[in-house]
């Protein structure tokens, strides 16, 4: 069966690396809200996700995007019975809606870019903890502890941090991101929320 993951990881990855030395393709590609409300390049919407600030920033994008991507197909065409294009469907779209609230509060701020596929990222993590929430996620690679646990720690993290500021990483779209895949998800399938709510009241250690 082919997987959107991998084909987005393939395409993200090239996109990325060639950018990595030539400022022109991220120029072009990078989310810049003033070159969308002047010039209505809304393809920046999407672009931006396939172009990364450096090495670090595109393989913790990928890696997880790998494990979760491939087990959210899955999930959709198992758990919720979704037609496998749904997934794809989700990343775009994740990609436009974690951006939004960033282009409304930045579209006149020419001194503001954003670039990475985190948004979309986290949409697909948080749609599979929508679907799984006993799994157990580890963090950092280490720490093991059930997805909803960690969902929450994310959240209050993303939070704090956005408030926050000053550290040059677009916290909103992570959490748009991650609302967005819940959302969507449950859109999808409406019977998504019972299911979740129904697994929250049984708990599996």
């Amino acid at each position: 069966m082919n997987s959107f993951t991998v084909s987005i990881i393939i395409l993200t990855s090239i996109v990325s690396f060639l950018a990595f030395n030539n400022y022109k393709i991220t120029d072009a590609l990078i989310f810049w809200p003033p070159a969308i409300s002047m010039k209505h390049q809304y393809y920046r919407f999407l672009t931006c996700g396939l172009i990364h600030a450096d090495l670090m920033h595109l393989g913790f994008n990928m890696f997880t995007l790998f494990f979760f991507g491939k087990a959210l197909e899955n999930y959709y065409m198992g758990v919720l019975g979704l037609q496998h294009v749904y997934f794809i469907i989700l990343y775009s779209t994740a990609l436009i809606a974690a951006n939004i609230p960033t282009y409304i509060k930045r579209r006149d701020d020419y001194n503001y870019r954003s670039l990475g596929a985190s948004g979309a990222v986290c949409a697909v993590l948080f749609a599979f903890i929508l679907i799984d929430p006993w799994e157990d996620l580890r963090l950092f690679g280490a720490i093991k502890m059930p997805a909803i646990l960690y969902a929450v720690l994310f959240l209050v993290f993303e939070v704090v941090m956005s408030k926050r500021g000053g550290d040059n990483v677009n916290h909103d779209a992570h959490l748009w991101g991650a609302l967005y895949g819940v959302l969507f998800t449950i859109a999808a399938r409406p019977e998504a929320a019972s299911m979740f709510i129904d697994q929250i009241k049984s708990p599996r250690f």
